[in-house]
Order: structure tokens, then sequence, then C-alpha cells
């Protein structure tokens, strides 16, 4: 599976920047939301090929979006990975219990988005 479209959930408009120009490098089209409702609407809508998602958001976290969005009918089968400063074994465990499929720790490299990209590809 080709990965021509990437969704971005992040509040914080620096992390959102760093990911957005990380991932142009792959040519995918960028969609970024700010919280986990809208990347809960965004996934259901845009149908992504790949979701990075941050876990500390207003109104929805991340757990529970990608909770949402890897439950769901329409979505389900969409990868999501958590990109996080919160990664602690217990963390990854219930982010894996979420339904994500990889966990990143912030601060990242270039190299280790990138990769998560070619994973899925």
């Amino acid at each position: 599976m080709a990965v021509n479209k990437i969704l971005i959930v992040e509040d914080d408009p620096v992390q959102q920047q760093r990911l957005r120009e990380v991932l142009q490098q792959t040519g995918a089209e960028i969609i970024v939301g700010s919280n986990g409702q809208q990347g809960i609407n965004l996934a259901e809508q845009e149908k992504p090929d790949l979701i990075f998602m941050d876990i500390v958001m207003p109104e929805v976290d991340g757990f529970s979006a990608c909770r949402q969005i890897t439950s769901g009918a329409n979505t389900k089968g969409i990868p999501v990975v958590i990109v996080s400063s919160k990664h602690e074994d217990a963390d990854r465990v219930w982010a894996q219990l979420q339904g994500a499929s990889a966990i990143v720790a912030k601060p990242y490299t270039d190299q280790e988005i990138l990769d998560q990209v070619q994973a899925f590809s």
C-alpha cells in the first residue's frame, strides 16, 4: 500500500510544523488536526493512509482518539503511530491496547518518522 495521504494530529503548532516538514519529504498529501476530536473527524472524512497522533491534547486525548479510529467501522484499517513525550513502558503498552500500530518518542529524528512511513508503505 502506498502512503499517499497522512494525517497529523498535534495540538502544539511547533511540533505540528516540524512533523509536516518531515512528512512533506514523502510526497504525500498532509492533513492536520489540532486535537483528538478533529483527528477522529478528519480520519472519517479524509481516509488517510497513515496517522501520526500526539497523546496529550485538549478535548479528546490521543489514546481515546486512537481507540475510536482503530475501532471505527470506516477507519479501523488506518494505522496510527503515536508520537509523544509519554513513552514509558506503561505508555507503550497502553498505546498498543488502544490500537496504535507504533510509538515514536519525542524528541524524534526525521529518520524515525520517515521509517514509520516506510514501514506502512
